[in-house]
């Protein structure tokens, strides 16, 4: 299959470098900028040990002109409208469209614009961010890949192109109720770190912190129960163990962009569930919270 990973960043350089490691027909689609800096430097997985350099296949909007039979999207949620019109050009006829995007609006999003069947769901575990030099900075030692249709039959011939690639890859037959699981580890994990400016750890082990961090997976876990996709007891109480560990160094994506004064994705994550908790009737004092915090921020930065 002919691959298009459209962006080259934390998630989709790591997965997608992982896919051109294995052998596979692997094109990205980045912009101007980041095709300048593979050209020179190449794509490099670094940390935890390792030094991989590799050299992709890269491709920018204006130079698509054929199609691909599976697009992996891992742009950031702000990037995601005008990375649809960029390669829109790349689907055909029996082109799949895997997103690994945070939250569930995207995909509304692209199943509006590229049709409900051809929208897979895609869940990815994976502790990575770009370095200072652009280079793909391993965190801890995780990385997986869950996928399922979303409506009919899961597409198997996705099986042997996902597997056996250097990372644990899976076909879920509830995708969207995983998605909705990893919804509820983000947004508590990204609430409790966010709100409080801080690790796990330094919450947890502060006074109050604990009862604070499990509220906030309570309301999170309320959430997606009130939606029809309740999280399962064991994956639920593992987000609590998470948020609760006193010596963790663990923080969220959207702490590390604050922290660095990066764009948040303040609505996807957090400003959606809130929106749904509101439809569904359902308490979100402490999510509220979090999202006013961060759209402050968010105001600030404009």
């Amino acid at each position: 299959m002919k691959i298009l990973v459209v962006g080259a960043g934390a998630v989709g350089g790591y997965f997608g470098g992982r896919l051109v490691q294995a052998g596979r027909d692997v094109t990205f689609l980045v912009r101007p900028k980041r095709a300048r800096l593979i050209s020179t430097r190449r794509l490099r997985i670094v940390g935890l040990g390792e030094e991989t350099t590799l050299q992709p296949h890269t491709i920018l909007a204006n130079e698509i002109t054929s199609t691909y039979d599976l697009v992996l999207v891992s742009v950031k949620a702000a990037a995601l409208r005008s990375a649809m019109d960029d390669f829109a050009p790349a689907v055909g006829p029996g082109t799949l469209i895997l997103p690994v995007l945070n939250g569930m609006r995207h995909v509304d999003d692209l199943a509006g614009r590229f049709g409900e069947r051809r929208v897979l769901g895609g869940v990815v575990v994976v502790s990575t961010t770009l370095d200072a030099g652009g280079d793909i900075l391993r965190l801890a030692d995780m990385q997986s890949l869950t996928y399922g249709s979303r409506a009919g039959p899961a597409p198997d011939e996705l099986v042997g192109v996902l597997g056996g690639a250097g990372f644990e890859t899976r076909q879920a037959a509830d995708i969207v109720g995983e998605m909705w699981a990893k919804w509820v580890f983000i947004a508590a994990t990204g609430a409790v770190t966010c709100l409080m400016r801080g690790t796990v750890g330094e919450v947890a082990s502060t006074p109050g912190g604990v009862e604070f961090a499990r509220a906030v997976v309570a309301e999170c876990a309320a959430v997606a129960e009130a939606a029809g996709h309740p999280v399962p007891a064991d994956a639920l109480d593992a987000t609590r163990q998470t948020v609760t560990a006193t010596h963790s160094s663990l923080t969220s994506s959207a702490y590390r962009d604050l922290i660095r004064d990066r764009p948040v994705e303040v609505e996807e994550i957090f400003g959606d569930l809130v929106r749904r908790a509101r439809e569904l009737g359902t308490p979100v004092p402490l999510l509220g919270l979090a999202t006013l915090n961060l759209r402050v921020y968010m105001g600030r930065r404009a």
